[in-house]
């Protein structure tokens, strides 16, 4: 009889949608026909918590002298009747299930209201006149946050709605501060955790539990998880995997590591846990297992020898979300980030259009890895496939695209093949501001259903774009930009301070750059990151090329991957920390755009020696329009009416065509000479997107000449057809 496998994933990673890992290994497991389960263990501990039971049971277990506390906790616990009284109805409301409370949260004197609420007046300016679901969904959310310091400072201070004992996990070379934690009684939030794993072992009883571990903060419950099956399912093996190891773990020879865990894997598990589950059956000998971690003879092994190849993405089959409680995740509104809010807000099925990065050089990433370095990107069409299979299963119809840079020309393919399968979805990804990135492929993604993308703008300096070897350049990032924003796609940045070498000049310089992209209206989000070295990158791997020294060589037993780096030449970037993010946040809600960039610092700092037009020139350079013969051309419009009459000038006569077309907004009219607007409406009719065929300008231009008419580059830059391209004649 064939193992059976259960797929976990620990507290916590989001509370609005499901980390789709184990979505991902039980879709594949199907394609294999074997037996699998999974459950998001972060959401069911969530619930158990905040819900009337959960609360009831929290403030008992509370000590009843609450003096030691803090004023703003003593407050949580004497208003506990009416947080007990109100959280199954706010839950229910966050979950999209009771929406009509909306009215009620926004009245005063509903929720009970503590510290978190102090931020609302500060707030009036970010989040502006909300609807009233957006304004209770955010009141909510503080109600929540209120209830989560209450934890933190009485019950367990790991707690975290994203993240648990993440300090534990971060950057841990050693073992012996996670390791001690685990020795402790179980926290309060632990019981919780492993009353319900108990229950789910019992009912499925399972060969191998496979616990992803995305994340740090995901790491001490999957330790705790794993330490109660050693404990108390002896027969059952336990793996662990995932973003934390693969980044983490790959020089692991810490052997009280294995008192939790069996068998730990890297890279992509399709392979990896098919190759457990052979062993586990007695079908293969440990030492041909595949890019996985074992205890032998007492001393920790990497065992790899195993000559199956990796799966094709066309292999692994369909992303399957069943067992996964998808109508109870719980959707939040925190700060005005409004790609944070994408983040938190709504249940979004995830697929990966490719798998690793098609540019593979950013010098700050983990190129060397295999989840970037090995590309490998799917159809249009199964991609479509999935995606239906999907919408069938769970009912949404929203995809979040967690690749690690979307390529132009798939994303082109996806967006034509969802038009042409009339599929009503909105999707979200990451890309490179590369100049791939037309107005008209804009255009197409947005008819397709796209809402918004993030891309790396990193550090805003050309020097340091190159020395990132980003390949793109800062004005060439403010054109893509506006071409998304032009289309109505929401834009959000990555921006990176403190790369090795950057200068208070040039972090000034980045700075401004941003500055003038918000003033331009052609950012609406972003987000700064400090640089962080890390093991698997080019700059960790030869930081003599870079400037910058390795603090210390010393490689742990435990977790290796940042490593503390020394720049003599840099700027304190710590120091810009603060100044960045107040200035950002007030960027995107249009405040400040005009102040002098030294007023967000408290300290002295270099005047910008950035031109003040140079995002508004960058826009304004003519981009080179060389049509190829080899561009496609799409018609997203409707077919049109035609109305032949005469047009009378000077005693002259024309045989006309009017055209007539009617879109989601407008009606549009234009006139041509006849022959060459029957020519037009029968070009666009082969020329739409219905057709699977895509034409090309040299095609186009071909079936105009055989049609016996002339000068076609005269009417194809004419004012009729500019006119079509602004309805929906795209040259992709």
């Amino acid at each position: 009889m064939q193992p059976s496998v259960f797929l976990i994933t620990p507290p916590f990673t989001q509370l609005n949608t499901p980390y789709p890992a184990t979505a991902y290994l039980k879709g594949f497991l199907n394609t294999r026909q074997i037996a699998s389960r999974q459950a998001d263990l972060g959401i069911e501990v969530i619930l158990a918590l905040f819900s009337k039971k959960g609360l009831q049971q929290l403030f008992a277990h509370i000590a009843a002298d609450s003096n030691t506390f803090s004023e703003n906790a003593q407050r949580i616990i004497a208003l506990r009747d009416h947080y007990i009284r109100s959280i199954d109805a706010v839950v229910l409301f966050l979950q999209g299930k009771n929406p009509t409370l909306s009215h009620l949260i926004c009245q005063d004197g509903f929720l009970p209201e503590a510290a978190r609420f102090a931020q609302l007046d500060d707030l009036d300016w970010a989040f502006g006149a909300l609807g009233t679901q957006d304004k209770a969904k955010h009141l909510a959310t503080l109600y929540l946050e209120d209830l989560s310091d209450l934890i933190q400072e009485c019950v367990d201070p790991h707690f975290g709605f994203s993240r648990y004992a993440e300090r534990l996990g971060r950057s841990a070379n050693q073992f012996d501060e996670l390791y001690a934690a685990l020795q402790q009684d179980y926290t309060y939030v632990d019981q919780l955790l492993i009353a319900i794993l108990k229950d789910r072992m019992a009912e499925i009883k399972p060969d191998l539990v496979a616990i992803s571990v995305p994340f740090p903060g995901n790491l001490y419950a999957a330790f705790r998880c794993g330490q109660w099956i050693k404990q108390h399912c002896p027969g059952v093996k336990v793996a662990t995997g995932g973003g934390f190891a693969n980044t983490e773990l790959r020089s692991l020879s810490e052997p009280r590591v294995f008192e939790f865990f069996d068998f730990i894997t890297l890279d992509d598990g399709e392979a990896p846990v098919e190759h457990l589950i052979e062993h586990i059956a007695g079908k293969r000998p440990l030492e041909l297992l595949k890019r996985a971690f074992a205890l032998v003879d007492g001393k920790v092994e990497y065992l790899n020898h195993s000559l199956s190849k990796d799966y094709k993405q066309t292999e692994v089959g369909t992303p399957d979300y069943s067992d996964l409680l998808l109508d109870q995740y719980i959707s939040v509104l925190e700060i005005a980030n409004p790609m944070h809010r994408m983040w938190s807000d709504g249940r979004w099925n995830k697929l990966t259009m490719a798998h690793g990065c098609y540019w593979g050089k950013c010098t700050f990433c983990d190129i060397s890895l295999d989840y970037i370095k090995v590309y490998e990107p799917l159809t249009a069409q199964l991609l479509c496939d999935r995606m239906e299979e999907m919408i069938a299963q769970t009912g949404q119809n929203g995809f979040h695209f967690v690749d690690e840079a979307a390529p132009p020309a798939l994303m082109r393919a996806l967006a034509l093949e969802i038009i042409r399968r009339k599929l009503v979805v909105s999707w979200w990804t990451n890309i490179r501001f590369e100049k791939s990135f037309s107005r008209d492929l804009c255009f197409l993604l947005k008819a397709s259903g796209c809402v918004a993308i993030s891309g790396g703008l990193e550090v805003a300096s050309d020097r340091l774009l190159d020395l990132i070897q980003k390949g793109v350049t800062v004005a060439q990032v403010a054109r893509v930009t506006k071409h998304f924003t032009d289309a109505g796609i929401m834009v959000h940045a990555y921006l990176m301070y403190g790369f090795p070498t950057q200068t208070a000049q040039e972090t000034i310089d980045s700075l401004e750059m941003v500055r003038q992209m918000f003033q331009a209206g052609i950012l609406q989000s972003g987000f700064w990151h400090q640089f962080a070295m890390t093991a698997h990158s080019p700059v960790g791997m030869y930081p003599e090329r870079f400037g910058v020294q390795k603090e210390t060589d010393q490689t742990g037993s435990f977790a290796n991957n940042d490593i503390v780096h020394i720049d003599p030449t840099g700027a304190d970037h710590d120091a810009y920390s603060y100044g960045l993010k107040k200035s950002l946040l007030n960027f995107m809600h249009g405040i400040g755009l005009d102040f002098p960039l030294h007023e967000w610092f408290d300290f002295k700092t270099p005047r910008s020696s950035v031109s003040k037009t140079y995002i508004v020139e960058a826009l304004q350079e003519e981009e080179l329009f060389s049509l190829k013969p080899t561009a496609k051309i799409v018609w997203l419009g409707t077919a049109p009416v035609t109305t032949p009459f005469t047009k009378t000038k000077k005693g002259r006569q024309w045989e006309m065509l009017s055209l007539t077309f009617q879109d989601k907004r407008e009606t549009l009219r234009i006139n041509v000479e006849q022959t060459q607007g029957k020519w037009l409406a029968a070009i666009l009719q082969k020329l739409s997107v219905e057709n699977p065929e895509v034409l090309t300008f040299q095609e186009v231009k071909v079936h105009y000449e055989s049609a016996g008419l002339e000068d076609f580059e005269l009417f194809w830059y004419g004012k009729a057809i500019g006119t079509l391209r602004g309805y929906g004649l795209l040259v992709l």
